[in-house]
């Protein structure tokens, strides 16, 4: 009756995963929560992405944290009262005069805009470190893509063999249904024979018997292997799944990281900025020749941090690149709208590891429900982990 129960059964349609590399999925369908090996690896799959999604959360917020001050800045300089501010223009126009006049001359040598150099300026502390970041971004999400579509190439390899052995298994629930079929008419056959013309019919049950017991025999050997290896193909499916998950949250991560790095620092590729660093690097050296005609615009600077400093702005020092947005209105619009979209781009990560951890949080959460028996243990491995 064993044997007869699984042909009969219905067959389990599996859908199809997302393409998608973002998604995290998470299939434990095919997880035996009584397997303590199996149980433990979904388990702590789901703590290591809540883990490396922590980690990014806590890199992500020191920037984020550092552009709300800037936006700060900005509400701080535009509520100043109209005296304050009058002084504060002031200074800004005479050091913006003062560059003027330096730009006429540096008109003559620059090998690149203006804009590229202040920023680059801006930026010269951590520029050498952005490119290493950017190499080293745009390597690691090469492998990662590499890595990904290997995976790709092996999920559906998984999925093109579980089809294969299923529909081998409902051949051979047919072929027993055939010969069972077969079987019976023979049966039939013989009986008539044997009742209605009284024939010797022996060799015939003989006959019958032996053959469906082979076909039977090697039908049932061939279904249990088939089996096995259908079980075997979904747990290997199933761990290829859960480290999908995880390269998929490096790739994310990676893909953001470099995109927001290419925004801030106005670039499109590590070549494209380190050739740009090494002309500012030139552009500098040219420009000290003419550091005397700066000595005035350097006295306006430092008037223009003090009087900043007088105020509530956390970094005076950045507008020394920027006089211009103190004097100008659209300046300070476009400044401000391009540190609402680099934090958006950061809160959009944020967001993203957010979910990942509120996501895993919740499916563990849930096999402690659905699995009670194993609650106690489930709360053992979040506690030793840490993110209890």
């Amino acid at each position: 009756m064993g044997f007869l129960s699984k042909i009969f059964r219905k067959r389990k349609l599996s859908e199809s995963s997302n393409d998608d590399w973002e998604k995290v999925v998470y299939e434990r369908d095919h997880v035996d929560f009584s397997d303590a090996e199996q149980r433990s690896r979904y388990i702590t799959g789901c703590l290591e992405q809540m883990g490396e999604a922590a980690r990014e959360l806590n890199l992500l917020t020191g920037e984020y944290s550092l552009i709300t001050s800037y936006l700060t800045d900005i509400e701080e300089i535009e509520a100043l009262p109209e005296k304050e501010r009058e002084e504060l223009n002031g200074i800004a126009g005479r050091l913006m005069t003062m560059e003027q006049e330096g730009d006429k001359y540096r008109g003559k040598k620059n090998r690149m805009t203006d804009a590229d150099y202040y920023r680059l300026r801006e930026q010269e502390s951590e520029i050498q470190e952005g490119i290493g970041k950017l190499k080293e971004c745009e390597a690691y999400g090469e492998k990662v893509k590499h890595d990904l579509r290997r995976l790709d190439m092996e999920r559906h390899a998984y999925e093109f063999r579980r089809q294969e052995l299923e529909t081998i298994l409902n051949n051979l629930r047919g072929i027993s249904i055939i010969f069972l079929t077969a079987f019976v008419l023979c049966i039939a056959m013989l009986l008539v024979l044997q009742f209605g013309f009284q024939m010797d019919t022996k060799l015939g049950y003989l006959l019958a018997g032996g053959t469906v017991a082979v076909a039977v025999t090697v039908s049932w050997a061939k279904y249990t292997n088939g089996e096995r290896e259908l079980r075997r193909v979904e747990i290997d499916s199933n761990k290829l799944i859960q480290l999908q998950n995880k390269v998929k949250i490096r790739y994310v991560n990676n893909r953001n990281l470099t995109d927001y790095l290419c925004m801030k620092y106005s670039t499109n590729s590590a070549a494209a900025l380190d050739s740009l660093w090494k002309k500012y690097q030139k552009e500098k050296e040219e420009r000290r020749e003419y550091a005397e005609a700066e000595s005035k615009a350097g006295q306006y600077r430092r008037q223009l941090v003090h009087e900043l400093s007088r105020y509530r702005i956390s970094s005076p020092e950045r507008w020394l690149s920027q006089p211009a947005a103190l004097l100008d209105k659209r300046e300070m619009v476009e400044i401000r709208h391009e540190l609402i979209l680099r934090r958006q781009a950061l809160r959009k990560q944020m967001d993203y590891n957010h979910d990942v951890s509120d996501t895993a949080r919740k499916e563990i959460m849930d096999i402690a429900e659905r699995y009670p028996e194993y609650a106690s243990e489930v709360r053992e491995m979040v506690e030793h982990y840490g993110a209890g």
